[in-house]
This record gives structure tokens, sequence and C-alpha cells, in this order.
């Protein structure tokens, strides 16, 4: 009863907890490969993005880790790559 009453006072607490729901992200090279860019140029347009925009570093055994981007963020080099290839002079490739 007591385990209870705890866990019902936090459920009605205005406090709220982060969660997060990326279960997979895709590698910087993929994206790249997948979008027939070139991946020196596409490294240098993830550089402007930040983790709201879903690009995220990944660390394994051994690694220095890779830059991989969410489902959601996919679309945001998308959107650079256009505004690049639009613009020119603004980001060399």
């Amino acid at each position: 009863m007591e385990l209870d009453a705890g866990i019902n006072t936090l459920r009605s607490s205005s406090m709220s907890t982060h969660v997060n729901k990326v279960h997979h992200v895709t590698t910087l090279t993929k994206v790249a490969e997948d979008l027939g860019e070139d991946e020196d140029w596409l490294w240098d347009i993830a550089n402007e993005m930040e983790i709201e925009d879903g690009v995220n570093w990944v660390y394994g055994v051994g690694e220095d880790g890779v830059k991989a981007f969410t489902d959601l963020g996919i679309e945001n080099p998308i959107e650079l790559i256009r505004f690049y290839k639009e613009n020119i002079g603004l980001l060399k490739r």
C-alpha cells in the first residue's frame, strides 16, 4: 500500500522526463551512399546540424565514433543538400 501511494504521487506531479524514442540510426556513410553524395561533402553539411536536428555520435569498440542520423534527422541533410546545390558558392564540394 505504501509503495502504491508513492507511485501515485509521482504520477500526479507536474514533473516530466524526456523519453528517447529513437530505436535506430543510420550512419553518415550509409546516408551518403543512399543519396549518391560524397561522404566528405555530406560530413561538411552535417557539421551544421545539432542533436535537435536528428544527428548523433555513435561509438563502438575501438572506434573513434561515427556520425549518424535518426529517421527524422535524415530529412535535414536532404534539405541542406538541396540548399547548397542551389547556392553552389556557399559550400565547396
